[in-house]
């Protein structure tokens, strides 16, 4: 029997035009490119246009490629259309940073034999996997309010490179705190905690639990800074849902640069608890697992219970929901700042 399969493999490429000739250069062996005019870059350009650190190229989930313009002067664009935030690229797609001009290919392998035994097998002991677990998670997905009216309000430049620098600092902070971008979706991200549980236990630690709180407040903070930073026709405010639970986990990459993702109900409900802050009129509402694995919560996070009815759900969801000054609050008084 024969079947038609697509195999992402290590012939993913870019094609730089540079002064000096054309190179074709692999994505390979790493799940991120920097592109910019300093040394310290993966892909350092040649360009007086460019800025020092100007875009990334991001694989992110089940091999999605991102570019990801990093606040640059001129912009990132890609078949002509500047880049504001994180774009899912195409095979073929055309990318412009400053003056210098490249193409994206991800070329497919089509029409493999179906033996039950996959080609990645039977070529390469260390090609990539497919493994689907059952793992406990803490999935937290940010939102950037209002973002139709700031692209409708403000100089295309300017929002390009505050948007642009939210993501970049944004991708910072959770990988500081133990964790990755799971997922770009429009002007939010989404990222997943797996905790380390004990078979007969699903206890979070305090520390993991804590690694998302922090996290989620110095997006926040963050956020602050580039009001300051820029000139904004208001200000720049996040909202942000918080859920735990069990999840099918799939992993993905060679063992030397794994990579995971996340899929389930306990996902979904991130997302529309991220949704239900702005019916409650709060910053962040937290699912009432996450709230029951928060240390101290009762004395130190005192937030108010509510009873929503998410989409999709047919019956309510029980939400503590509160603002980040209270989350702050919490975090000082653990000494965590």
């Amino acid at each position: 029997m024969i079947q038609t399969v697509t195999i992402w493999d290590e012939k993913v490429h870019i094609v730089l035009h540079a002064p000096d000739g054309v190179m074709q250069i692999p994505l390979v062996n790493a799940y991120s490119w920097t592109l910019g005019r300093g040394s310290e870059n993966d892909i350092p350009l040649s360009d007086k246009c460019a800025s020092r650190n100007h875009a990334m190229l991001q694989i992110v989930g089940d091999k999605n490629y991102f570019l990801i313009d990093l606040g640059s002067r001129n912009g990132s664009f890609v078949n002509g259309r500047r880049v504001t935030i994180p774009v899912s690229l195409k095979n073929g797609d055309r990318i412009t940073l400053g003056e210098t001009n490249l193409e994206f290919y991800c070329p497919e392998v089509m029409t493999a034999p179906d033996t039950g035994i996959s080609q990645n097998e039977e070529t390469d002991a260390a090609a990539t996997a497919m493994l689907h677990k059952r793992r406990l998670i803490t999935v937290l997905v940010v939102d950037i309010r209002d973002f139709t009216k700031l692209t409708q309000q403000m100089d295309e430049h300017i929002l390009s490179e505050a948007i642009g620098t939210w993501f970049r600092r944004a991708g910072e902070i959770i990988d500081r705190h133990g964790s990755w971008v799971d997922k770009y979706i429009g002007d939010a991200v989404m990222t997943v905690w797996i905790h380390d549980t004990e078979k007969s236990s699903d206890a979070v630690s305090t520390q993991e639990m804590l690694k998302v709180y922090r996290a989620l407040y110095e997006l926040y903070e963050m956020s602050n800074e580039l009001n300051q930073q820029f000139e904004l026709p208001f200000q720049l405010r996040v909202g942000a849902g918080l859920n735990t639970g069990y999840a099918m986990v799939g992993q993905m990459g060679t063992s030397q640069h794994p990579d995971y993702t996340a899929l389930g109900d306990t996902v979904n409900a991130a997302f529309r608890l991220e949704s239900s802050t702005k019916q409650l009129g709060m910053d962040v509402a937290i699912g009432s697992t996450t709230y029951g694995h928060t240390p101290y919560a009762a004395v130190l996070l005192p937030l108010k219970q509510y009873s929503v009815s998410l989409k999709g759900y047919t019956t309510p969801t029980i939400t503590y929901a509160g603002t980040f000054n209270q989350l702050g609050t919490y975090i000082h008084k653990l000494g965590l700042q």
